[in-house]
């Protein structure tokens, strides 16, 4: 829970120009470089000093009640010994948000839609290092023609309904609701057999984005 406390209004040529409490962007540079300070066993003064600012402006920054200009964020990275977009993280992770009501998930053209499959794409992250595709897959009554699916990454499959036998590589599995399946989807996989219809499942999709 974040405390909002009443802020005295900005004089008239005040150089500290002082923002709203809804800036998010200011609060989360400010709990950054705050953070790091503490890691680092500075106090305010020592920090201040090291990044030739006056204590009071520091304060301000911390408490993310002024917007910094991009020297000063460059005087605080070097005087913590990050740089500059370590003090932008806790904002881009804060961003890092996927919402999708029932029903409405982006619907999805892969292998096996024409078939009568559905894929509804639930939300899409992609950091330096991993990305990840979480689906919510509909096979109707109709589905003739299973496709096989040979991608990177691992893959992992969650039964909500219905029944199916789905195939990984050389080995079948009969999958019924509450089962889940965990592999290596460079080896060939799909539905094989529909035993149970209608059969809905979630499948989440990870690889490394720098593959």
């Amino acid at each position: 829970m974040t405390i909002r406390k009443n802020r005295p209004a900005a004089k008239p040529g005040d150089p500290a120009h002082v923002q709203p409490a809804g800036n998010e962007l200011e609060r989360s540079i400010g709990s950054q470089v705050k953070r790091y300070r503490i890691e680092l066993g500075l106090t305010v003064a020592e920090l201040a000093d090291g990044a030739n600012l006056s204590s009071g402006m520091l304060s301000k920054i911390e408490h993310g009640n002024i917007s910094p200009s991009l020297a000063t964020l460059r005087s605080l990275s070097a005087a913590l010994n990050v740089p500059v977009t370590a003090l932008f993280r806790q904002f881009e992770e804060q961003r890092d948000a996927t919402f999708v009501r029932a029903g409405q998930g982006l619907p999805i053209e892969r292998r096996g839609t024409r078939a009568g499959h559905q894929y509804q794409l639930l939300g899409h992250s992609i950091h330096s290092d991993v990305s990840v595709e979480p689906y919510l897959i509909t096979l109707k009554e109709g589905s003739e023609v299973f496709p096989i699916f040979q991608h990177a990454g691992v893959e992992f499959i969650y039964m909500l309904q219905g029944i199916v036998v789905y195939r990984h590589a050389d080995t079948t599995y009969r999958l019924t609701p509450g089962d889940s399946l965990f592999f290596d989807a460079d080896a060939p996989h799909g539905p094989e057999e529909l035993v149970e219809l209608p059969v809905r499942f979630l499948s989440i999709i990870t690889n490394s984005s720098r593959a």
